[in-house]
């Protein structure tokens, strides 16, 4: 059920303590020269659609842009800073509180999120608001998405290429495949990213000149569809599970008293 497409009576009656929001969250960012900015965003809402019209859940409007410095070379490339985006969802979570919805997944479909994502949950979590944790889809299905793909990547490469292919496949520029492969980075152990030790870059375009990562030039509408029905599968199983959890599971548990 997507939340903003009822009323407010109808809701009154649905909403309760227990009842699990699905919240989609990604990116406005460069996504290489053949995947469009909304890539994240899509992907997130198109498996909160999914997951919500096969469960009790309730998916959320989406938010739209994260955080996304490490892309603001290219153009258009949308961010916000942490503080305000972990202050913003943090809201967005207490206000579902508020209304009955103790219960969140962040859906989230950008890694530049995941630590901030994780970080809000353990505030909601600790304040006992709202057990809220964050889902990302590639990390809930990573043997799929290895077998799938001989050279993937990170970002804007076949697994985010085959999503968007599944999801809106007149957003794929099917003529820039070979250009996003050939002027990106194939494959991750040509790139200098650490000397003794240290992560030695912060954006990018630092390691891709295209902002492709991967071999998208691997990617089949069968294999799209498999990969995005196994995160949905994935997503489904979570809401289920968060969603018969007593409450006592979910909360902190009570600090520990000295023993006599």
């Amino acid at each position: 059920m997507y939340l903003a497409d009822h009323t407010w009576p109808e809701l009154g009656d649905a909403l309760s303590e227990g009842s699990v929001a699905l919240v989609p969250l990604g990116s406005t960012e460069q996504h290489g020269p053949h995947l469009p900015l909304a890539t994240d965003h899509l992907i997130a809402e198109a498996l909160a659609t999914a997951a919500a019209d096969r469960s009790d859940a309730f998916r959320t409007p989406t938010i739209n842009v994260g955080v996304s410095p490490h892309h603001r070379q290219f153009p258009g490339t949308m961010w916000v800073d942490p503080p305000e985006f972990r202050d913003y969802v943090e809201s967005f979570s207490r206000n579902l509180a508020y209304h009955g919805i103790d219960r969140v997944v962040f859906v989230n479909a950008h890694g530049g999120n995941v630590q901030h994502l994780r970080e809000v949950g353990r505030r909601l979590h600790e304040d006992e608001v709202a057990y809220a944790v964050e889902w990302m889809w590639d990390e809930s299905i990573p043997e799929l998405v290895d077998d799938l793909f001989e050279r993937n990547g990170p970002h804007a490469g076949p697994k985010e290429t085959a999503m968007i292919t599944h999801i809106a496949p007149d957003l794929v520029r099917e003529d820039r495949l070979e250009d996003a492969r050939d002027g990106g980075l194939v494959d991750l152990d040509d790139a200098d990213t650490t000397v003794h030790g240290a992560r030695t870059f912060y954006d990018a375009i630092d390691n891709s000149p295209n902002g492709a990562f991967g071999d998208p030039t691997d990617v089949t509408p069968e294999k799209s569809e498999r990969l995005f029905e196994a995160a949905a599968d994935q997503l489904v199983r979570l809401a289920q599970w968060i969603g018969d959890r007593d409450r006592d599971e979910l909360f902190p548990e009570p600090r520990v008293e000295r023993e006599a």
